[in-house]
């Protein structure tokens, strides 16, 4: 058997000194967003305990202690123990479940005397080591779809329990894993058929109530149900090389739809959607029929999407009315432009959007903004923080913070692509898939661009759970590059 021996290069020198200065950067100009956020006209000391300002600094202590703990450690036992992480953090998700201490209509959060903590934030890189060890082991392949389905269910169990806590946000960062199981060989249809579940959402919610064409039709049922067509076309085209049965589904979508629009225009106006269900339905059966006349599998899996699509769009207004919250829904329909409230779910977006035009090119300055020394912001340093940078440091000082997020993002690809072994390379693409969400998300909601859904910004929201979620996410991997020169003998 071969020995783990290391080459005579120190942990400090093997760090990835890039990385830890951008993490240093972001720390300070977050620490900076939350002094903004929080100040208040008469503050006279902001590194006092008792303001948060003050108590960020000690996050921001704890933090960087943390990760040099974290350094200091053999990278070996993070694949050693992955797997006790999990299930430690598991159990506490479970247990967080039953909390009777409830926090803005969450139970996500632990309070232990002065301290809150929120397991979710731990879960993240916990789930990130047992999805590593398993794929990186030897063997696992991503065509063998019981080995995926495993890989999934790590995934979604931590999400299923995070949803129990009712803190529906930090369960959709889970999906960011999906972008790691792309990069290891996931087929791309998944990730179509995520996006093609979102359009028809939107759509069919969206444009429910319009008409037609001036028929009694719904535009976005109709829309749905030809999107549902198209996409079964696209995906015989791209994945069953079979160019007869790709022409005739064309042919047949293209042609019963004209006829379909034109018949109830000029002659019978009803409502075609019903016709188009029941095309949809002869496409499943006929691609059923050609699954076991050529004996290929991705005609039934096309069938299984063109049924899928069907059953969910048809379930999306049972969920939007009965399983989301009241807030959920008014921020759904805000971001739709079905409902505008700017007093009500919509007043959130609308104040930060003020916040950020507000800044202009430059900026205010520090501890000048207006909207956010007033608190016209809600959450204004924990989720909403990215207003306080656009008012303050304007459109230059907003695009420098993105142009960090978008360095850490380039970094940590480097970093995954060079490891010399699965379970690195793929804790790596975890840990930038998990950044990746948290930025696009919530810039993309003080924007008013994307839903609220209440995630905080990497290394800038007010709280110690994310800073130090953030910091062991993004310190074991490089304790894990480090590493990388270990070579076998």
């Amino acid at each position: 058997m071969g020995q783990v021996v290391d080459k005579p290069q120190g942990i400090l020198r093997s760090l990835d000194w890039w990385t830890i200065g951008i993490y240093l950067a972001l720390l300070t100009f977050g620490w900076i967003s939350v002094c903004g956020a929080s100040y208040t006209y008469g503050d006279t000391d902001i590194f006092s305990l008792s303001t948060r300002s003050g108590m960020q600094v000690v996050w921001i202590g704890t933090s960087i202690c943390l990760g040099f703990v974290l350094v200091m450690l053999d990278h070996r036992y993070y694949d050693t123990f992955a797997y006790v992480i999990y299930a430690v953090l598991l159990i506490l998700l479970f247990l967080t479940i039953f909390n009777p201490h409830e926090i803005k209509g969450s139970r996500s959060w632990l309070v232990l005397g002065p301290i809150r903590l929120q397991p979710a934030e731990f879960a993240k890189f916990a789930t990130a080591l047992a999805v590593s060890k398993y794929m990186g082991g030897h063997g696992f392949t991503m065509r063998n779809w019981r080995q995926f389905l495993i890989a999934c269910s790590l995934v979604l169990l931590p999400m299923f329990f995070i949803i129990g806590q009712k803190e529906t946000g930090s369960a959709l960062v889970y999906l960011a894993f999906f972008l790691m199981f792309y990069r290891e060989g996931m087929t791309g249809s998944v990730l179509v058929t995520g996006v093609a579940l979102v359009v028809f959402f939107v759509v069919g919610i969206r444009f429910a109530e319009d008409q037609f064409w001036q028929m009694p039709v719904s535009a976005g049922r109709f829309a749905v149900l030809l999107l549902v067509q198209v996409f079964i076309v696209g995906f015989v085209k791209t994945y069953c090389n079979n160019r007869t049965v790709f022409r005739i589904l064309m042919y047949t979508t293209v042609g019963s739809t004209l006829i379909l629009v034109l018949f109830s225009k000029y002659v019978v106006p009803f409502d075609i959607t019903w016709a188009q269900l029941g095309l949809i339905v002869l496409m499943i059966a006929y691609l059923l029929y050609k699954g076991f006349e050529t004996r290929m599998r991705n005609f039934f899996f096309v069938a299984l999407f063109g049924l899928g699509s069907v059953l969910f769009y048809y379930s999306a207004d049972y969920v939007l009315h009965n399983v989301l919250g009241a807030h959920q829904q008014a921020r759904i329909n805000v971001l739709l432009g079905l409902d505008e409230d700017l007093a009500g779910a919509g007043y959130n977006v609308h104040q930060s959007e003020i916040a950020i035009g507000s800044g202009g090119l430059r900026g205010k300055g520090f501890l000048n903004g207006t909207q956010t020394k007033l608190k016209f912001v809600p959450e204004q340093d924990t989720d909403f923080i990215f207003c306080t940078v656009g008012e303050e440091e304007g459109f230059l000082g907003s695009a420098g913070v993105l142009l960090l997020f978008l360095a850490l993002i380039l970094r940590l690809i480097h970093l995954a692509e060079r490891q010399p072994f699965g379970f690195g390379r793929i804790y790596g693409y975890c840990v930038l898939s998990i950044f990746l969400f948290h930025v696009f998300i919530n810039v993309g909601m003080v924007l008013g661009l994307t839903p609220v859904i209440g995630i905080p910004l990497p290394f800038f929201s007010y709280g110690g759970s994310s800073l130090w979620g953030f910091t062991l996410l993004l310190f074991i991997f490089l304790r894990i590059d480090a590493g990388r020169n270990l070579v076998r003998q």
